[in-house]
């Protein structure tokens, strides 16, 4: 009996993900973000749609199989691979599209284990056009992109489970972890553009010596994507903050009635002194305060380095609250 599985990683820019002169281009309109990815996906086929409509910078789809006999995994085995996007340079109606350069797929061999087969694959490669800068190591000044790239494992089980694993990841741009279903299932956490920028080439890559651990967190609800998506979709500016690892968002038992959507980085909540959750990207905080007379119910502390938006008390109705509220309690 053969048994399959997959999973696949999209990676994207998002709005405000870059920092310093490498900003220009997009501020301009020279250059662009990427619309946030689809919630699911379907397969290569859909991939290569969203790549033909210049939505994401790679994918990552690794997709394998077992045999399995009597309930031992007799064979096992890779198909999929990588699909590297296109950048487009806008000057007034005329369009430049670069097309992106894809580096070599990296497979371990399938690892049997008993009644489970695990893969590993690495998919990655860089933007087309010149990208001159000061570097860290040699050499010191370099004229290609950095290098983007992802690492999925899958984990195949005889009796037809399949677990997925973000191995590792560039620290730039953003990747979007898709599960066996299809489904939007976790996000790389941080977005590190000036690392990136500076470190991810050569031997500092997985074509090289190193790889870098990505920090993981859940997705956050549909709810939560749609009402990010129509915040800063809008013209109001919203006021930023930036958290140092270990800063303290909001405290328990404080007055505010603010809301918070986290750009990027992950936050604990701590409940009595306890951590009892961590959210990431995307994920709207406080409508609990709002709620219920605006005391705070939790303890906000970065894990990470965090930038937040602050979604003034009043911008969003009571029944929106309500819902997050209720999303919330539903994932608990």
């Amino acid at each position: 009996m053969r048994i399959e599985g997959s999973v696949t990683a999209i990676s994207w820019i998002p709005s405000e993900a870059i920092d310093g002169m490498p900003k220009l281009p997009f501020e301009l309109g020279v250059g662009h973000y990427d619309e946030p990815p689809p919630d699911r996906i379907g397969g290569a086929q859909v991939l290569e749609q969203l790549r033909d409509l210049d939505r994401f910078r790679e994918a990552n789809l690794l997709h394998a199989w077992i045999d399995v006999e009597d309930g031992a995994i007799v064979d096992a085995g890779y198909w999929g691979g990588g699909l590297v996007g296109s950048t487009t340079f806008r000057f007034g109606r005329k369009a430049i599209v670069v097309p992106g350069v894809a580096f070599e797929v990296l497979r371990a061999e399938p690892e049997i284990s008993g009644d489970r087969a695990r893969f590993v694959q690495t998919v990655g490669g860089r933007a087309g056009f010149p990208a001159p800068r000061p570097v860290k190591g040699g050499p010191r000044f370099r004229i290609h992109s950095a290098t983007a790239w992802t690492t999925l494992a899958l984990t195949i089980h005889a009796d037809g489970r399949v677990e997925h694993e973000l191995v590792g990841a560039s620290p730039f741009p953003r990747h979007w972890i898709y599960d066996n279903e299809g489904a939007l299932a976790q996000k790389s956490g941080t977005v590190d553009f000036k690392t990136w920028y500076r470190e991810s080439h050569g031997d500092n890559t997985p074509w090289g010596d190193e790889e870098s651990p990505a920090v993981v967190a859940a997705a956050e609800s549909a709810l939560e994507r749609e009402l990010s998506r129509t915040l800063l979709s809008g013209e109001v500016d919203f006021v930023r903050r930036k958290l140092d690892e270990g800063e303290v968002l909001v405290e328990q038992a404080t007055e505010g009635r603010d809301l918070y959507l986290l750009l990027d980085g992950v936050l604990g909540v701590e409940i009595n002194g306890e951590q009892v959750a961590e959210m990431g990207p995307g994920t709207m905080l406080g409508e609990r305060a709002s709620l219920e007379g605006g005391v705070r119910t939790a303890t906000l502390r970065a894990i990470t380095p965090c930038r937040v938006a602050v979604v003034p008390h009043g911008f969003l109705g009571e029944p929106e609250l309500e819902a997050l509220a209720t999303d919330r309690r539903r994932e608990g």
